[in-house]
């Protein structure tokens, strides 16, 4: 009979095992042993650490758990914990984790670096700028924190956002994330040359990095160039076995409504990938948004996928061909898998209203869940805010993969930018979505906006917007769309222009208007007329765009927004 090993024989075991490479092997001695002594915290931190290693963070965070209750005071263990957390986008449970250790950690670069990085994917980015201060304190060279920090500064629009880079590329001067960074920074600084130089050099040496694509794409949006996508066309040429690539452009060429091109992109991939439905999906989408109903119906037929995310566009499909009760299917099916899909249930509420449903109106139509309110701030708030935020856009451009035509939306996240002015701003929208919370209908488990009605909400995500009418022939406006990130949706006016005032509507906002793909006639649940210094704020499950105005721009055409997702805190 083989005698139980003691703990310290077998953490030999599994140091031999991984010395011969077998990771299974030793994820199995650690599995047996914890059996056996499971008092024993050492072992608990080295089975959690083989699961991780083996990408089951779900059995390493329960290890780690174990490793710290049997010895609290192990930094060591709490930080491993934490990394697993993280792994699963736990983020508030490492910020509370690591929160009672932060005396002993506070010393240590690793506890700063890993808290850091939650806090960052927390909103909390003047949190990540200070832990990721204090690891360089204690090591000015750690190349997380340099990289981290750079990361942080040029999302809060800190001045030095460029030097920041330099410093963590001269550390390690081999990461192409960190040049598209440095490339990102210096078009936020005005050195347009300079970033174009940098996302073409990344974009021939790695023609697989998306991230720089899209930005070099964006780049030359903004200076007009017609042929804006060429980045991803000549990326796909030298590297023609990469799917990624088409896939990436065709949906940029649909964030900005080409969806004839993205459909012809899909069809292109799709035949030198013959064995990627995804391409087919890709191509019916596409197909139907321009139009093509039967090329897109036919796609559909034949099809050999079934995933949430097939049943969720061809529910789409199926609304804008009038078969509702298909589409519900469909949709429920999509549902099935994540309850609370943003985009499943904008759907829904569409295949309701052409039912003539009753739940159509529970949805969406229940007084208080779409509101106009005004800004809770001091007086004067407002004009100094739109003096602040002309000087942002004076640098901005139409982004790549957004509602807006037309006009210029402000890089980053707004309320993450160290301007106190900005941070005076952000109370005051704060303090006036907590009005509208209590305005809300009854909680209700059952809707996906009134079921958060009593949690903590924050901010994810804020922009601003400003409009002046020449964007288009047309005139400037936003399209049709949701936010399936969060549960509320807003835009906060500063600047209204008169025309806003007139019998046509100019610039309002149709909140529950079908997206012009859809092919719906139906009106929008609400349109509402803008009004400086007020917050519109409804359910990110509305669609929601904008009327046109101000073709011929000018002084009066002026329309300045602010935008945001609400999420709840616990996300």
């Amino acid at each position: 009979m083989t005698s139980t090993p003691t703990p310290a024989e077998a953490m030999v075991r599994i140091r031999m095992a991984m010395q011969q490479n077998n990771l299974t092997q030793a994820r199995a001695i650690a599995e047996q042993a914890r059996k056996a002594h499971p008092g024993d915290a050492a072992l608990a931190d080295a089975a959690g650490d083989l699961a991780l290693k083996s990408g089951d963070a779900v059995t390493a965070i329960a290890h780690f758990a174990a490793a710290c209750a049997l010895a609290p005071a192990m930094l060591d263990y709490a930080i491993n914990h934490a990394i697993a957390l993280q792994r699963l986008n736990r983020h508030g449970e490492v910020i509370d984790a690591l929160g009672k250790l932060e005396k002993q950690g506070r010393t240590v670069p690793r506890y700063g670096s890993v808290r850091a990085l939650s806090h960052r994917a927390m909103g909390e980015a003047a949190e990540a700028a200070h832990w990721y201060d204090v690891v360089l304190g204690l090591e000015p060279r750690h190349p997380r924190a340099l990289h981290g920090r750079a990361r942080v500064a040029l999302e809060r629009g800190e001045r030095n956002a460029v030097a920041r880079f330099d410093a963590a590329l001269a550390v390690n001067p081999g990461d192409a994330d960190l040049w598209l960074g440095k490339a990102q920074a210096l078009d936020v600084a005005g050195d347009i040359k300079g970033a174009r130089l940098i996302a073409q050099q990344l974009c021939d040496q790695a023609p697989g990095f998306i991230a720089a694509l899209e930005f070099f794409s964006g780049l030359k949006l903004a200076a007009g160039e017609a042929d804006f996508t060429s980045p991803f066309r000549a990326a796909a040429a030298k590297a023609p076995q990469d799917p990624n690539i088409p896939s990436a452009h065709a949906e940029v060429f649909a964030g900005l409504d080409y969806a004839e091109q993205a459909a012809q992109v899909a069809t292109e991939a799709r035949a030198r990938f013959p064995h990627e439905p995804h391409f087919a999906l890709l191509e019916a989408v596409h197909a139907g948004s321009a139009g093509d109903w039967e090329r897109a119906d036919a796609i559909f037929a034949g099809l050999q996928l079934d995933t949430p995310m097939r049943a969720l566009h061809e529910a789409r499909h199926r609304i804008r061909a009038g078969q509702i009760e298909r589409a519900e299917a469909l949709l429920d099916r999509a549902l099935a898998n994540d309850p609370w899909d943003i985009n499943a249930w904008a759907l829904r509420g569409m295949a309701w209203r052409v039912a003539g449903d009753a739940r159509a109106e529970w949805l969406h139509e229940q007084a208080g869940l779409v509101q106009l309110r005004p800004l809770v701030g001091r007086d004067g708030l407002v004009d100094d805010a739109v003096a602040e935020l002309r000087v942002l856009h004076a640098g901005s451009a139409m982004p790549l993969g957004q509602s807006l035509r037309g006009g210029t939306q402000t890089r980053g996240i707004l309320f993450h930018r160290t301007e106190p002015l900005l941070a005076e701003l952000h109370e005051a929208i704060r303090a006036t979505l907590e009005a509208y919370r209590g305005d809300l209908p009854a909680l209700d488990e059952s809707h996906p906006l009134l079921r958060h009605r009593e949690t903590p909400w924050r901010l994810e995500g804020s922009w601003s917007v400003r409009l002046t009418g020449g964007g288009t022939g047309a005139g400037d406006y936003h399209t049709a769309h949701i936010h399936p990130q969060g549960i509320v949706s807003s835009a906060a006016y500063l600047v209204v222009p008169p025309a806003a005032e007139g019998p046509e509507q100019f610039g309002w906002l149709e909140i529950g208007r079908p997206p012009p793909d859809l092919g719906l006639d139906l009106p929008p649940v609400r349109s509402i007329q803008p009004k400086t210094g007020h917050l519109a704020l409804f359910p990110s499950t509305l669609y929601h765009g904008t009327t046109p105005f101000g073709a011929g721009g000018g002084p009066d055409s002026e329309r300045m927004t602010i935008a945001f997702d609400v999420v709840t805190k616990a996300r």
